[in-house]
């Protein structure tokens, strides 16, 4: 018969879970395969990989060695596997021995473990597992609040939309909140914390007014949805600062994303450094100044809209 090896781990079980160390330690478990020309297949969890070789459809007889990838070897799960390919020579990597007698560890014919006791520990699979090149680090800031635009609300349709578009992305999401917190150790606790968090990222995707405007201050493109019908703030604030990769919530689907996610991870990231090195001039007047003019009496004429609005009231 032909030699041919099955590659499992604890991703190939039903109820099992596929973490970033387990699968790059099959790349480079299958890395070495191929650079000696050992045929292979790799089993895995249908809620991972729905599309892929599962264990209910393997067909032990077809393959002459089983080898079992990263993880620790023990329970049940790990134990089957000797039943179900009893004929094959077993084969565990990259593993962790918890009990060496138990009869997960004792069914297999040869152990390469990464640790034990009493085993040298041996530098895990994953160290040294093909790049596969770095991908957009996008940040996610969305809201389902803001109930005073009433029937105009369009956040729930837009962030099923948005969320379910951007899980078809191969990018590396973090969803992120404005929200200050010192009491909850996920949230940031300070605007400088934030800040830092932002100026790391490629992208972000937001449908807040300040997710908008904390990206460019950080330099970042955003890639912008206004949540709400006919428009509003995030609109409004999109105008002000000059950016033009806004969607409105009406006319929101994946073409128009798709093409604003193209132009801000190009054109965009020299747009949002431009942004932001305007507002570190401080040259465009905003309500601050407004402020400061009506209360030191030295309003121009012209000048600063939201102060001409705040003054329109009775006077004393």
């Amino acid at each position: 018969m032909r030699r041919r090896v099955v590659l499992t781990g604890w991703f190939s079980f039903a109820d099992g879970e596929a973490t970033a160390g387990d699968v790059l330690a099959l790349r480079r478990v299958e890395e070495v395969l191929d650079a000696a020309g050992i045929d292979h297949d790799t089993v895995w969890s249908p809620g991972f990989r729905p599309d892929a070789l599962h264990l209910d459809a393997v067909r032990p007889y077809r393959y002459t060695e089983l080898v079992f990838v990263c993880g620790p070897l023990h329970g049940p799960q790990v134990a089957d596997l000797h039943r179900r390919f009893a004929h094959c020579l077993r084969t565990a990597v990259g593993t962790s021995v918890i009990d060496p007698e138990s009869a997960a560890v004792t069914g297999f014919h040869r152990l390469l473990p990464r640790d034990g006791p009493a085993l040298d520990s041996v530098r895990d699979l994953s160290a040294r597992a093909p790049d596969a090149g770095a991908r957009p680090v996008v940040g996610v800031i969305l809201t389902h609040g803001q109930q005073e635009y009433a029937q105009r609300r369009r956040h729930d349709a837009v962030a099923a939309l948005t969320t379910r578009w951007l899980l078809g992305k191969d990018c590396a999401r973090l969803e992120l909140d404005t929200r200050l917190d010192i009491h909850d150790w996920r949230l940031c606790a300070t605007p400088a914390q934030l800040d830092s968090v932002l100026a790391r990222l490629d992208l972000v995707v937001t449908d807040r007014l300040h997710g908008l405007v904390l990206a460019l201050r950080a330099g970042v493109p955003a890639l912008v949805i206004d949540p709400v019908e006919g428009g509003a703030k995030v609109s409004a604030q999109a105008r002000a600062c000059g950016w033009p990769a806004l969607v409105a919530a009406e006319k929101l689907d994946v073409p128009r994303l798709e093409r604003w996610w193209d132009w801000c991870l190009t054109s965009g990231r020299v747009s949002a450094r431009q942004i932001r090195a305007e507002f570190l001039e401080g040259t465009a007047r905003d309500g601050a100044d407004a402020l400061v003019a009506m209360m030191t009496g030295h309003s121009e004429p012209g000048a600063g809209r939201p102060g001409r609005l705040l003054g329109s009231g009775p006077q004393s």
